[in-house]
């Protein structure tokens, strides 16, 4: 990806193969729902998601050997890796927590809360980074796409199901402070702050967050690998070298470069690529409002990065 750390743009806007890259990624991470969905029918989901993580962190580990980028130094960087890698841990943890007690639909809705706190996050912690009217309808109306698209799932919850969507806010919030605290870490040395590389900031998020959740697994007393079909292999094969070990060093790269409330808004193409993916994979259902959120989504990218 990069031979160095990582430069902020000078303009901080998003340029077509950016933008494209972006796109890809939560094209990508947009199958991953469908991924998971297969794996969890033969491996419990917290042992899934830190065996997906132990699988990536070594392919980062050998990245790093043939660049020549020694991934372990005396920086002063452990308890920050060993922060990032407890909140991506205690993100997934609240994603799967929350499923068990209500729908998908309605999760995806209170998960992807997360742009709005990474813009909230930005602009108090992160210079440059200011929230404008603009920057706020687009948001607001990349979110009403979001909604439109699980339109059926809005309807009045149970107390059970109240409950995981809290546990599903409680997760986007934690993604959009993850996501917070890598842009501050990633990227060039100022202010006499060590800055890490995007591959050795995700191998800290991988190495720790995979002892955690195997950790939890196992004292949660997980059934563990019930089913270990090809499907469920080749999903999780698919979760740890293309979505944990790819796109999240080109999210890290892209999060060293350009102004992370610019790259938040993107995140909501990735609910509607998972329903497209669920439809076209696994037969879901497709709702007729696919477009029309589709062109919400598109319309509110737009006002976030004019």
């Amino acid at each position: 990806m990069v031979a160095g750390p990582a430069r902020v743009s000078r303009t901080g806007r998003l340029g077509a193969l950016p933008a494209a890259l972006l796109l890809l990624c939560c094209l990508i991470w947009g199958l991953n729902q469908v991924a998971i969905k297969v794996s969890v029918a033969g491996v419990s989901p917290l042992l899934g998601a830190g065996l997906r993580s132990v699988v990536a962190a070594g392919l980062v580990w050998l990245w790093c050997l043939v660049r020549g980028e020694p991934l372990f130094r005396r920086d002063g960087t452990g308890a920050y890796g060993l922060l990032i890698g407890l909140m991506f841990a205690g993100e997934f943890a609240l994603i799967y927590w929350g499923l068990a007690y209500t729908t998908a639909s309605r999760s995806v809705i209170f998960l992807y809360s997360a742009p709005f706190f990474v813009a909230l996050g930005a602009h108090r912690y992160i210079p440059g980074e200011r929230l404008t009217r603009g920057r706020i309808a687009g948001l607001a109306l990349a979110f009403a796409g979001l909604c439109l698209a699980c339109a059926d799932a809005l309807y009045l919850p149970s107390r059970r199901e109240l409950f995981g969507d809290t546990l599903e806010l409680l997760a986007g919030l934690l993604w959009g402070a993850t996501t917070v605290v890598l842009k501050k870490g990633v990227g060039p040395k100022t202010g006499g702050r060590v800055a890490l590389t995007p591959p050795r900031m995700l191998f800290y998020q991988l190495a720790v967050s995979s002892v955690a959740l195997i950790g939890g697994s196992l004292a949660l007393r997980e059934p563990g690998v019930v089913a270990p079909t090809a499907a469920v292999v080749a999903a999780l094969a698919y979760q740890a070298v293309i979505v944990a070990f790819a796109s999240y060093l080109a999210w890290f790269w892209l999060l060293g470069r350009y102004p992370a409330s610019d790259l938040a808004p993107y995140l909501f193409w990735t609910p509607l690529f998972g329903v497209l993916a669920g439809w076209v994979l696994l037969g879901d259902p497709l709702s007729a409002n696919l477009g029309a959120a589709a062109a919400l989504v598109a319309l509110g990218i737009y006002l976030v990065n004019r």
